[in-house]
């Protein structure tokens, strides 16, 4: 259930991002140059300043990722949002997919370890009430099944 509530939010969530982005031509306006990407793991990207209008016609500028050969003046497709400033893709089916069996897949993963963690506490009640009960048995067979008196125990005291 998790798993699909969260396939159909993520997808709910794509449908409508998509509803507010629009491709439009930019055109680069200076020369290439690489930005680190924002975490250790990712790649450097290219990048260059370009001008666009937006679908309003207004008139924006700005540095935007494009493709590493890309020279100045060179057009590229640039998806913009509402307002015209660039914008990142609403995320694909694949990674909608991945997202929801990562939910799922923890949402089933802590079901089996809170129920463990029931079972391994239930468990350890009943071994304990056990071994309460046969001490406390053991107590009242042992004199007479060993043959031994116990401390402070006289002969005849049974």
């Amino acid at each position: 259930m998790v798993g699909r509530t969260a396939w159909t939010d993520a997808d709910h969530d794509a449908d409508e991002t998509a509803r507010h982005r629009h491709s439009v031509t930019a055109v680069t306006v200076g020369e290439t140059t690489f930005r680190a990407g924002s975490g250790s793991s990712t790649r450097p990207l290219t990048v260059a300043p370009a001008t666009w209008r937006d679908p309003l016609q207004r008139l924006h500028t700005d540095t935007v990722p494009v493709p590493a050969a890309t020279r100045s003046g060179d057009t590229v497709q640039l998806l913009v949002d509402d307002n015209g400033k660039a914008a990142t893709a609403p995320p694909r089916t694949a990674e909608i997919a991945l997202t929801a069996i990562a939910f799922g897949t923890g949402a089933s993963a802590g079901i089996v370890l809170a129920a463990g963690a029931v079972i391994h506490t239930c468990l350890r009640l009943v071994d304990t009430r056990c071994a309460r009960a046969w001490e406390s048995e053991w107590e009242s067979v042992e004199p007479q099944w060993s043959g031994r008196l116990r401390p402070g125990h006289g002969t005849g005291d049974d």
